[in-house]
């Protein structure tokens, strides 16, 4: 029995508090490390965090951890963090022309999906046709995290990458409900539902949650811009905090979260609320950490012997995803748009999965569905297994299909007092080797009036450039337009890009 005043056997005390900030700060040290080796290597930092993971839990240091409820609980909270800030740093313009083919991607495209993988499970594995279909949605979805860290070194056409960023917001959403209404119709006391039953429920939810997110993404902002103080950092809070309140209203109604803090995100990062640049920097920040949480942990989770055993089952699954699914699904959302061959053909490889199939693998084990505690190891090794093939590969097939951009913009997130009360902001222009920039003098990119070159990045020197200096292949452009120009700007300058200095105004 416990002495008075003496802490019971199980409490956590301080000493645990020192032991739990040392491995947790060495963790984030080694991840914040390992983004440049994912640049180099070409794979996205997921893997890294993973390994991770297994090197602390019981194969490695020895570390305990076999929680899935606690997982999937803390996974939703990490998704929710990483489609905030998905949502919070996109640009609707860049999507605008996307959402409509990536919608039906995220919807029509899932219900392919899941229908391929769940015969070819059947068929050539011999699982039941709940199993098989429920394995089928676990591995639907793609991930936003995997897709937005290769969309930061990958350059593509707007429309394209417009297409991977906006469907990896939109598909986490229906993906969940699949899963939950089909792990809870196989778990003991489940009763089947007829399939055109749970499609009503599943559009009625992201209805739900759509209508959910808008209004309060919207009314935020409103709220926002009247409480809207000095202090960036707080306003950021402020923001990140309408968003998750989006996601608590909408599922407290019954409806999508996901869908519902992604949209509300999206409003809210495209409303031109002051202190964007800060908004952005602490949402990106956020989202990383929450990345770097939630892989570790999934690393913690999974149980290295059992990989073996699962390999095979995960290498057919993978495959038919890859190969049979996402292509047939590409086809079927993206051909009603006219998209070309070799678009459709890239999307069909960019597919990547990653932390939301795991976490979703711990869903039928939460709902006291028997016999699936193999199903978590199974798309473990198909996330890391496939993401080892296609993340590499998507510069070089991009290259090949002939789909990838000239030159590359990435926006700049700096916190500039004088820039926000101009109305100002800053890109950053990538002149590819195939980008007709080059060999361009300054003038002739004709940029509307109030954008200028500020600076040109050379062999590793900076020049602030004439009108009349020639601009060449792998120079970097730091570019400072107008907010009410910046559409234009970046029109012009992609058109300069494919047609050289003679390229007119129009798209056409």
């Amino acid at each position: 029995m416990p002495t008075a005043g003496a802490a019971p056997p199980d409490a956590f005390t301080l000493q645990d508090l020192s032991a739990a900030l040392l491995i947790g700060s060495l963790v984030l040290v080694v991840a914040v490390a390992a983004v440049r080796v994912s640049l180099r290597s070409g794979l996205p930092s997921l893997l890294v965090y993973l390994a991770i993971g297994l090197a602390l839990g019981e194969s490695g240091l020895g570390i305990r951890y076999d929680s899935q409820e606690l997982t999937q609980v803390l996974g939703y909270a990490a998704l929710v963090l990483i489609l905030i800030e998905g949502g919070v740093t996109t640009q609707w313009s860049g999507i605008k022309r996307s959402v409509g083919p990536a919608a039906v991607l995220a919807t029509v495209g899932v219900a392919v999906s899941v229908l391929v993988v769940g015969v070819v499970a059947h068929v050539v594995l011999g699982w039941s046709w709940e199993i098989s279909f429920l394995i089928g949605a676990v591995v639907a979805s793609t991930d936003a995290a995997a897709v937005f860290s290769v969309l930061r070194r990958v350059p593509l056409p707007r429309r394209i990458s417009g297409m991977l960023e906006a469907e990896s917001g939109f598909n986490d959403a229906p993906v969940v409900l699949l899963v939950t209404a089909l792990a809870a119709q196989i778990a003991p006391g489940g009763e089947p539902e007829p399939w055109w039953h749970l499609l009503l429920v599943a559009g009625l939810e992201l209805a739900g949650g759509t209508v959910v997110g808008l209004v309060v993404g919207w009314l935020g902002a409103r709220l926002m811009r009247v409480v809207a103080t000095s202090s960036s950092a707080l306003f950021a809070i402020g923001v990140l905090a309408v968003a998750v309140l989006a996601y608590a209203a909408a599922d407290t109604v019954h409806t999508s979260g996901f869908i519902a803090c992604y949209l509300a995100a999206l409003v809210l990062g495209n409303v031109h609320l002051p202190h964007r640049p800060s908004v952005v920097g602490f949402a990106t920040a956020i989202g990383w950490l929450a990345q770097i949480g939630l892989f570790v942990l999934l690393g913690l989770l999974a149980s290295p012997s059992g990989f073996a055993q699962q390999a095979l089952p995960a290498l057919v699954v993978g495959a038919a995803v890859l190969l049979l699914a996402r292509p047939l699904s590409v086809v079927v959302s993206c051909t009603p748009f006219r998209m070309s061959w070799r678009t459709q053909a890239f999307l069909s490889w960019a597919g990547l999965r990653g932390a939301v199939p795991v976490v979703l693998a711990t869903v039928p084990v939460t709902a006291g569905t028997p016999g699936v505690e193999w199903m978590f190891d199974l798309v473990f090794v198909l996330v890391v297994v496939f993401t080892l093939i296609q993340a590499p590969t998507l510069p070089f097939v991009a290259r090949r299909l002939h789909v990838d951009a000239s030159h590359h913009r990435v926006d700049l997130a700096v916190e500039a007092t004088p820039l926000t009360d101009l109305g100002a902001e800053l890109l950053e222009i990538d002149v590819g080797p195939d980008s007709r920039i080059g060999g361009v003098r300054v003038f002739e990119l004709r940029l509307p009036r109030g954008a200028n070159v500020a600076l040109v990045v050379r062999d590793g020197g900076s020049f602030v450039p004439r009108d009349s200096d020639v601009l060449r292949h792998g120079d970097q452009l730091l570019v400072v337009t107008p907010a009410a120009v910046r559409e234009e700007a970046e029109r012009r300058l992609y058109l300069v890009s494919r047609g050289g200095r003679l390229a007119e105004w129009s798209d056409g």
